[in-house]
């Protein structure tokens, strides 16, 4: 009986990791992207490239794990909120949301709710029929498939981002067009925490901008 060759199998073992090291290494198309596909996954993925999650397209479990997380996000939270601020009546008489203005803003806050809502759920629907190792096939030119796979990303999160803010600026329209001293306190305090709060984020995201430059 003849015993296989050591270096024969030394060689194929070796030219199995290379080739899997190379399936692992972002693709040229993806790494000199533009900067619009660069700012869009910094939106969606909180860095401006692809590197880690090409790397989660290589694994099983990674990959759910990535898929499970974009599934969940969802504006249903936001959309009950403006919807119970529209459909009723402020229970105290020095905090009146129902005035032009701030209902205004709630009617906005509400629709752009339902469309974070719509966006999200087609999201999840083409997450849930997702393939890995099609998806991986898709991206990997760039092009797109690859804008339209960020944007199903990013969609949701804009418009609740926008439904939020209007809601924020209805209260606090709200609350400083009150009669209530009290309530213009506390409507200062959470125009400080807000102001505080997306400070913070814009130095973070200016800064993250700052290093894709």
């Amino acid at each position: 009986m003849t015993l296989p060759d050591a270096s024969n199998i030394y060689g194929a073992r070796t030219s199995d990791e290379s080739t899997l090291a190379e399936d692992r290494m972002l693709p040229g198309a993806l790494r000199d992207a533009s900067f619009v596909t660069r700012l869009l996954c910094l939106f969606a993925l909180g860095r401006p490239d692809l590197e880690t999650h090409w790397e989660s397209l290589q694994s099983k479990d990674a990959f759910q794990n990535a898929r499970e997380s974009l599934k969940h996000r969802k504006a249903g939270l936001l959309l009950a909120t403006s919807g119970v601020f529209v459909t009723t009546v402020s229970p105290a008489p020095y905090f009146d949301y129902t005035s032009p203005a701030p209902y205004f803003l709630l009617f906005i806050s509400l629709m752009m709710a339902m469309i974070a809502m719509l966006t999200s759920g087609l999201g999840m629907i083409r997450w849930l029929h997702a393939d890995r190792q099609w998806t991986q096939e898709q991206i990997k030119p760039g092009g797109h498939f690859l804008l339209s796979y960020l944007l199903s990303m990013v969609m949701p999160m804009f418009f609740a981002g926008l439904s939020l803010n209007c809601f924020i600026f209805a209260m606090l329209i709200a609350g400083f067009c009150s009669q209530n001293t009290v309530c213009h306190v506390l409507t200062a305090v959470w125009l400080v925490a807000y102001v505080v709060g997306v400070g913070s984020m814009s130095i973070e995201f200016m800064w993250k901008l700052a290093q894709m430059s």
